[in-house]
């Protein structure tokens, strides 16, 4: 039976992220997942979303040994910017710019693609002698004690850790295998996820765009066969996001123009189209005996925002801290009590603030969407409103 500090199941962005950061701090690492990581756009199964690293993000990929591998391939984001065009034609009618330079010297954070983080992520696990990973091997089963885990694998090995970190997603199995509950919300909604170019620069901005169904939202990436390119994200119905994704070429760039007001010129397809669903769950704790739940196995939100890997760095973040305070007292009841007391409720009430503006976004009703549009003005209009809220999304951390 092979012994570790650390088993981290999932090797999505939070599990490699993890492995990289308490690899790089000389706990020795076990990475399972059962699928081995899809490391190139043009492969089947690859993950074409992006991932916007907020400014908090950058210390903690750097201390990971990470953000010097990705810094090159990331485009910085200065400004964000939201747009209400929910009236009775697809124009904007509300625009609000939330700019960096307003609380920072720097950009608010920096948009690059997931499958080229788990290219870059799992090339760094490479030069770490401690972090064993193992693609293709997931976890199985979950027995405690209050002195270590025992986990048994896919491959019908078993593990002794520490510590247990469940990164494996909103179907964790070391989450059900605890015994852990979790609240899960469903909007009816799908997201479409692809990159676009287009004719007019981004500049740096990330337009979010309300009408009806769920913001269409636009992320500046590196130029694209030398044009400017924008990750998007389409929120939509269900039925109507399943529709889009179905559509041919020239219709689907067409609907694009419309839905985004045309405010970056026509938007030309340049990947292949993905369907996720949206829900927002979050688990009743982020601990048990010998385990810690990070990322989607302990918290789901709709992606606006860009809260929702930023939350599970927050995670990671805290667990580190209390790790590196006491290295001895590693997976601890203490030590796990203290990470869901810090961690949970900054959770909740962030998701609890993500299920509102989305359930703002996907109003379809005429006077409700002017409603929306006149509270976007009066509330972020508000220089001291719009600072507190730019502040609050690049995510300080709750203590406790």
């Amino acid at each position: 039976m092979a012994d570790v500090d650390i088993l981290i199941s999932g090797g999505g962005v939070a599990g490699l992220t993890a492995a990289a950061l308490f690899g790089r701090h000389g706990f020795s690492v076990l990475l399972c997942d059962p699928a081995p990581p899809v490391t190139e756009a043009e492969d089947a199964g690859s993950d074409l979303r992006t991932t916007a690293f907020l400014q908090p993000a950058r210390d903690l990929l750097e201390d990971a040994g990470l953000w010097g591998r990705l810094s090159a391939h990331a485009a910085p984001l200065q400004i964000m910017r939201i747009v209400d065009a929910g009236g009775e034609l697809a124009e904007p009618r509300v625009t609000r710019d939330f700019n960096a330079a307003d609380i920072s010297s720097g950009p608010f954070g920096w948009n690059l693609p997931n499958w080229l983080l788990r290219r870059e992520m799992v090339a760094r696990l490479a030069d770490l002698p401690n972090v064993d990973f193992r693609p293709g091997t997931g976890t199985r089963t979950l027995l405690t004690r209050e002195r270590e885990a025992l986990v048994g694998l896919t491959d019908g090995t078993r593990v002794r850790a520490r510590l247990v970190i469940a990164a494996d997603g909103r179907n964790s199995p070391m989450r059900t295998a605890a015994g852990i509950e979790v609240k899960t919300t469903r909007y009816g909604q799908k997201a479409l996820a692809f990159a676009v170019t287009h004719p007019i620069p981004h500049d740096n901005v990330s337009t979010e765009i309300h009408r009806s169904g769920g913001p269409f939202t636009l992320v500046p990436l590196p130029d694209r066969d030398d044009m400017p390119c924008s990750a998007v994200v389409w929120m939509e119905d269900g039925p109507e996001a399943l529709r889009l994704s179905q559509l041919a070429t020239a219709e689907f760039e067409a609907a694009m123009m419309d839905r985004s007001c045309g405010l970056f010129g026509p938007l030309r397809l340049a990947t292949r189209r993905t369907l996720w669903p949206i829900i927002t769950q979050v688990a009743d704790r982020m601990s048990a005996e010998r385990l810690a739940l990070i990322a989607e196995a302990a918290h789901v939100v709709p992606p606006i925002g860009a809260q929702g890997l930023n939350m599970s760095l927050g995670d990671l973040r805290c667990l580190r801290d209390l790790a590196l305070a006491s290295p001895d007292t590693l997976g601890s009841r203490e030590m796990l009590d203290t990470y869901h007391r810090r961690r949970h409720t900054e959770v909740v009430t962030r998701a609890t603030g993500i299920d509102a503006l989305n359930r703002a976004s996907q109003i379809s009703a005429q006077p409700l969407r002017d409603l929306r549009a006149a509270g976007l003005s009066a509330l972020y209009g508000a220089a001291p409103v719009r600072k507190m809220l730019m502040q609050m999304g690049l995510g300080a951390t709750a203590k406790g």
